[in-house]
């Protein structure tokens, strides 16, 4: 039986879809949540799908209960190490207690610094998760003052200045971006190009070296709920049918 073999083009173009699934699974990777430790919260689900709330800017809110003050201050993180980078920058080493939540999608880690089990990390996740945003972290420093306000005033003392804190943010919608590629002939890329840019896409990318005569690769990021509606205005336009290529 005569052996088969594999021409330099098809060669050629394994190595592109390679290269291109390539990155398709690490774009996909960058946006899956963390693996947390200590008091977290593990899932199957991905953290970077859909869109989500979060706030703008870093938000302060101050309360001072039974002679102790607490401030509350929140900011947006994108993923474990950008939040620790805000805990380390926000905490006050001088202070009773830095106790923080951050929620990343389904993971969450929270910490209570001292205070008792469950009294000021968990209130502070639950009011995150109350109030609806995402990526996002709030520590809450406290400096006591003299007056120990027992398990229940803790929990509704942490809890209620992170609620009233996220309540007065800023907050802003973001829609999570979809990988995609399209093979296309030369004389098409006009034709190709005014559609994507019809869409907003972003980080587009293209890529001659298909191993094919007269196809590139194009590739680029686009809102998750306009993939399909930039796949069908791309199909509508082009009078030739185009090879897709999604995450």
């Amino acid at each position: 039986m005569p052996s088969a073999t594999i021409t330099p083009s098809y060669r050629h173009y394994q190595k592109l879809n390679h290269r291109f699934s390539t990155s398709l699974f690490a774009l996909a990777g960058a946006r899956r949540a963390m693996v947390a430790n200590g008091s977290s919260s593990r899932s199957s689900g991905n953290a970077g799908a859909g869109a989500y709330t979060t706030i703008k800017e870093r938000v302060t809110f101050e309360r001072e209960i039974k002679k102790s003050k607490f401030i509350a201050i929140a900011g947006p993180i994108s993923d474990e190490r950008s939040a620790l980078s805000f805990l380390s920058l926000v905490r006050d080493p001088r202070a009773t207690h830095n106790c923080w939540a951050y929620k990343v999608g389904d993971q969450y880690r929270s910490n209570d610094d001292g205070e008792p089990s469950s009294t000021a990390g968990k209130p502070i996740h639950s009011a995150i998760v109350s109030s609806g945003i995402d990526r996002v972290m709030v520590v809450v420093i406290r400096y006591f003052g003299g007056i120990k306000l027992g398990t229940g005033g803790l929990v509704r003392a942490y809890g209620g200045v992170t609620s009233e804190c996220l309540r007065n943010a800023p907050t802003c919608l973001v829609k999570s971006k979809v990988p995609i590629g399209v093979e296309v002939p030369f004389d098409l890329l006009g034709i190709i190009y005014h559609q994507l840019q019809s869409f907003q896409v972003e980080d587009i990318k293209q890529d001659y070296d298909t191993g094919k005569d007269g196809i590139s690769m194009v590739t680029f990021k686009v809102d998750f709920d306009q993939a399909d509606k930039l796949e069908e205005a791309l199909k509508a336009n082009c009078s030739r049918e185009l090879e897709f290529y999604k995450h």
